[in-house]
């Protein structure tokens, strides 16, 4: 079917002009990933986009709107991301060029990132230790704030209210002149999730009311930039977020668990900038303490980098530079510290207006020794282009690695210090096709991930090992298109993923969870989309399908396949002199479906919000 509509739509002769509007040439300066990346798959959200979303989270967002599973326990509560098969421990999350996740547990927690609190998001695929580092074996998720200069005052003040008693209160204000930029963002969500559930530990599965599942999380963004000078930039971001959190208990349990995760996050970067190249001196801090009962656990991480780029007159882009991060864990069981050192360069050569080719080094150094060398490589080769239309072939492949957590080699009892890194190759090779308003892309992949750490029992003791190693394959599809219907504007999107992973390694010959399925990993997932825009109004619909998972390792229970669907409508043309009053009301989950991301975890039904902002 998927190639059926890819043939159709190469050689359909209907086209459709597009409106050309001129723009003022501006100098732009986008992630590293992007630009060395060619070939590599790679989904973005703007300011625009994501200010539609700003009473979700990152969970809400990558459950949403990519292929990536989410594994969640609840409304508010534990959320780990799943690309392509591998675990939450092999996705890299960056905020302003600065790694997020756990040096502990080497993850992070999506629930605990507000959309407000970021100006633009981008997720990339596939194993790439060499452009992006530690942890970037399934994928990468990037967030990053923006503030432009030359822009007057805006201050726009945000209350939600909803079902199972959720208030979320946003603020935010910012200013900037011709060499300084001011941002400021606070936020506030609060969910009683008293929802009703059946539950399935009891005979009969009676409805029951939700109950220890109360969240509050809060939290300040600071952003400021500083242009010195016509070529030096200083750029500084602080974000502090707290979370107090009633744990909620799978059914049939009545465990009464507390947890409070406090973060202080601060990154800033000193750029010069000249006709050909640029410097970027970084550093940043993320502090963090969780609170799980009476079990204080903190980690400080601090990064120092120094990178230059270089644009030759030419065909040559060239990107290098070195890291630094030094760690420190204060846990229940053990005090460590740890000192990572990181060298990379990134290549890119255009060898016409219709390939460009790439190539990326990385090496680094942890435990006093150099782990093995990490490469990548990728090209963009536009094949055919005939007036609106174009069809580019993609390619990539690489390698990446993850360090052990701090838990893995010193928690005790059980800690192994000898465990080895993580280690993982990766290809990918796709098409990409675009005709007019309508786009559509093809990816296939494959992934194998090796020394898969996994804890074991030795007696009574649990200690973790390299032993298991995973491949993963898959398709991937996704379409998007355009349409005016009277003065209505409209726009679609669609996309639908096939993954395969299994165990080829387990913990024996006769291990039980070789050749099947992955825990809680879908083998098909598939969304659509469509957002129309009429005068001042806007109306959206979303809808998700996830696959059935099986629950265990050997299979022997799985989970049905679920359907959910969302729908917002939003209206800006309500006005107060400069006031500006949009509102906001959407459902969630439409028809009250009854599902679980996670066995035996409830997740709400049918939700109704109504946000109303002011603008001035």
């Amino acid at each position: 079917m998927i190639l059926f509509i890819w043939v159709i739509s190469l050689f359909s002769q209907a086209s459709e002009k597009l409106d050309t509007l001129a723009l003022q040439e501006v100098q732009v300066s986008a992630p590293a990933f992007e630009r060395f990346g060619q070939g590599q798959k790679v989904l973005s959200w703007n300011t625009t986009q994501l200010a539609r979303l700003q009473n979700q989270t990152l969970s809400d967002l990558l459950s949403e709107q990519s292929p990536v599973f989410v594994r969640s326990y609840g409304p508010g509560m534990l959320a780990s991301p799943s690309f392509r098969g591998t675990s939450a421990g092999h996705t890299a999350i960056y905020w302003n060029g600065l790694p997020l996740n756990s040096p502990s547990l080497g993850q992070s927690d999506l629930s605990l990132f507000p959309l407000i609190a970021v100006d633009h998001a981008s997720l990339q695929f596939g194993s790439a230790g060499a452009l992006v580092g530690n942890e970037a074996i399934g994928g990468s998720v990037h967030l990053n704030s923006k503030i432009p200069f030359n822009l007057s005052s805006k201050l726009l003040f945000s209350q939600e209210i909803g079902s199972f008693g959720q208030s979320n209160t946003h603020l935010k204000w910012s200013r900037s002149w011709k060499k300084t930029a001011l941002q400021s963002k606070y936020y506030r969500h609060f969910a009683e999730n008293d929802y009703p559930f059946k539950d399935l530990s009891l005979p009969g599965t009676p409805e029951k009311t939700q109950e220890h599942a109360r969240v509050l999380q809060e939290g300040f963004v600071q952003d400021f930039s500083w242009r010195i000078k016509p070529d030096k930039l200083f750029k500084s971001s602080f974000w502090y977020n707290r979370a107090d959190r009633e744990i909620q208990a799978p059914m049939g349990s009545s465990t009464q668990d507390l947890q409070k995760d406090e973060s202080f996050r601060w990154v800033a970067d000193y750029e010069i900038i000249k006709s050909q190249s640029q410097w970027i001196l970084k550093s940043g801090l993320v502090s963090e303490k969780q609170f799980f009962n009476q079990s204080l656990n903190q980690t400080r991480q601090f990064l120092l980098s120094g990178e230059w780029d270089y644009a030759s007159k030419g065909n040559w882009s060239f990107h290098m530079g070195s890291r630094i991060s030094l760690i420190k864990g204060e846990l229940s069981t053990y005090s460590a510290t740890d000192q990572r050192i990181e060298f990379f360069q990134f290549s890119k050569y255009q060898a016409s207006e219709k390939l460009i080719l790439s190539l990326n080094l990385r090496q680094q150094v942890f435990g006093d020794t150099f782990q093995p060398f990490i490469p990548g490589a990728g090209l963009d080769w536009k094949i055919w282009k005939k007036e609106e239309q174009e069809l580019t072939f993609k390619f990539s492949g690489g390698k990446g690695f993850k360090v052990p957590t701090l838990n893995d080699r010193f928690w005790s009892p059980g800690g192994n210090p000898d465990l080895l890194p993580e280690k993982s190759w990766s290809a990918e090779s796709g098409f990409e096709w675009k005709k007019n308003k309508l786009g559509q892309t093809l990816t296939f992949y494959t992934l194998n991930v090796d020394n898969w750490i996994i804890w074991l029992p030795q007696g009574s003791i649990w200690t973790p090992q390299n032993i298991k190693q995973v491949i993963s394959k898959g398709i991937e599809y996704s379409g998007n298109t355009g349409f005016t219907l009277g003065q209505s504007i409209w726009e679609s999107n669609w996309s639908f993923s096939f993954n395969k992973a299994v165990p080829i390694r387990g913990t024996s010959k006769n291990d039980a969870s070789i050749g099947k399925q992955l825990p809680y990993t879908p083998i098909h997932q598939a969304a659509i989309g469509l957002k129309g825009t009429w005068k001042h109004w806007l109306l959206s619909l979303q809808g998700n399908y996830t696959g059935q998972r099986n629950i265990t390792a050997d299979s022997p229970k799985t989970m049905a396949a679920y359907k959910l669907f969302h729908l917002a409508a939003s209206f800006k043309g309500l006005k107060m002199g400069r006031l500006q009053i949009p509102m906001q009301f959407r459902v969630q989950n439409i028809f009250n479906t009854d599902y679980q991301a996670i066995y035996l975890r409830a997740m709400p039904g049918r939700s109704y919000h109504f946000n109303l902002s002011i603008q001035l």
